[in-house]
């Protein structure tokens, strides 16, 4: 029997970057093997290779229609990304099985990861064919996802067909990644909004509560701290503690219904502010834990984020305000906007394996210990036309040098060096 022969069948996938699991994007190329090793001499009759990927949302919901009558309710749904089928081994034409000797045979596929899927159109005039199958740009794949209600999934699976035997079967998932660019105007635009509540005991008003808060960007990924900027005036008789969290919102949708579910990622609580009292905060860092990107082309399930800043005002409902963030996957260029501040670069500048806020930076050097005073003069006269030639004919451009040195003090209406009390001001009319 080939139970008894059949020592080993997988499917195995190339890896893009070695020693790391099997993850593609959209467009990419999928090629692996499927690896049949035999103790003996067998009989077989195909092997056939099916990859699929979908999305697929499913929860049931129990409703009450009267005093003794419950229903369940199902709701499902299901969208499709990619059909792929190959025949790796196929059977003779005259109908016989193909005999593989003993050994390990290994039978290479490959195929391309889709940038969009096939959508049926169908005229209702006409009966369905295959030439009513075109390409509807827009439907990109989805980020592999594994939720409560949902998930998204890619695999490939060999199938194994033998004479008079069951068909074995072999089966790979693989992880699929859409790319999420947050070098982009809407991205790298800052969001802010300011929020106010009256706090109330009993139907006494005990004052007011505001909050504003600004972050420099819309769009983060993984590993970066968002450097929030807020001011929270607590006009009540009471104490009142800010908090800011990010929160992760799971949507799931099926024939016209929603289910959601809501989870913190990370959060951090600021100090109380007592009865009267105001609280600043200069770029409080919250860090993003390593969470998988947002998903918002996908029509069934959705992943959002969004930055909460929160008050939390005894007797009374909490002060919320929610700024929308988008996790992606590849990191703010340094220099690559002008819209960029200098928070949104000082967090990618971290230490990625330690997660660390860079040391305190140096106190920069005295001027003439590094440039000459013959050195200033000369930099100081201006450049003759010949030296410039005809490649500078537009504006100049400076080149901007990244430094490590604290910025120049504040100005101040003190004078910090004051002249001493026994020299005497020399009179002007005199």
């Amino acid at each position: 029997m080939l139970f008894d022969r059949l020592r080993r069948f997988c499917v195995l996938l190339d890896c893009p970057e070695l020693d790391s699991p099997p993850v593609f994007s959209s467009g990419e190329a999928v090629s692996g093997r499927v690896v049949l090793e035999l103790a003996g001499e067998a009989r077989l009759g195909a092997l056939r290779l099916h990859a699929q990927g979908c999305a697929q949302v499913h929860w049931t919901e129990s409703r009450s229609a009267g005093s003794s009558t419950a229903y369940t309710q199902s709701y499902s749904d299901q969208v499709p990304f990619l059909s792929h089928r190959d025949t790796l081994l196929a059977p003779p034409d005259n109908g016989e099985v193909t005999v593989l000797q003993a050994g390990k045979h290994e039978f290479p596929f490959t195929f391309q990861l889709p940038e969009w899927i096939k959508c049926l159109t169908v005229n209702p005039v006409e009966e369905p064919t295959p030439n009513h199958c075109r390409f509807s740009p827009g439907r990109t794949l989805a980020t592999s996802f594994e939720g409560r209600h949902g998930n998204v999934r890619y695999w490939v699976k060999a199938r194994l067909h033998r004479p008079w035997s069951v068909v074995k079967k072999a089966k790979k998932e693989f992880t699929v990644i859409e790319p999420i660019d947050i070098n982009t105007p809407a991205l790298l635009a800052p969001q802010a909004g300011v929020k106010e509540k009256l706090a109330r005991a009993w139907y006494c008003n005990r004052g007011q509560v505001s909050v504003s808060a600004k972050i420099d960007r819309k769009g983060y990924t993984p590993g970066e701290v968002i450097p929030i900027f807020a001011e929270i005036d607590n006009c009540s008789t009471r104490t009142v503690v800010p908090k800011a969290a990010i929160i992760q919102t799971q949507t799931f949708i099926a024939r016209g219904a929603k289910k959601q579910k809501k989870s913190v990622v990370a959060s951090i609580a600021g100090d109380s502010i007592a009865a009267g009292k105001r609280e600043v905060w200069h770029g409080r860092a919250l860090k993003i834990p390593p969470v998988g990107p947002s998903i918002l082309q996908c029509r069934i399930i959705r992943v959002e984020y969004a930055l909460k800043v929160c008050v939390d005002i005894p007797g009374t409902s909490k002060l919320l305000l929610e700024l929308p963030l988008v996790i992606g996957t590849i990191p703010l260029h340094p220099f690559g906007s002008r819209t960029s501040s200098i928070s949104s670069q000082y967090s990618v500048n971290l230490d990625w394996l330690r997660m660390v806020i860079p040391e305190e930076p140096e106190a920069p050097p005295e001027y003439s210990s590094v440039v000459s005073s013959e050195e200033s003069a000369q930099n100081l006269s201006p450049p003759c036309q010949g030296e410039l030639g005809n490649g500078l004919e537009g504006p100049f451009f400076a080149y901007i040098q990244e430094f490590r040195y604290r910025p120049p003090p504040l100005y101040s209406e003190v004078d910090p060096n004051p002249t001493s009390d026994s020299i005497r001001p020399r009179c002007m009319t005199c």
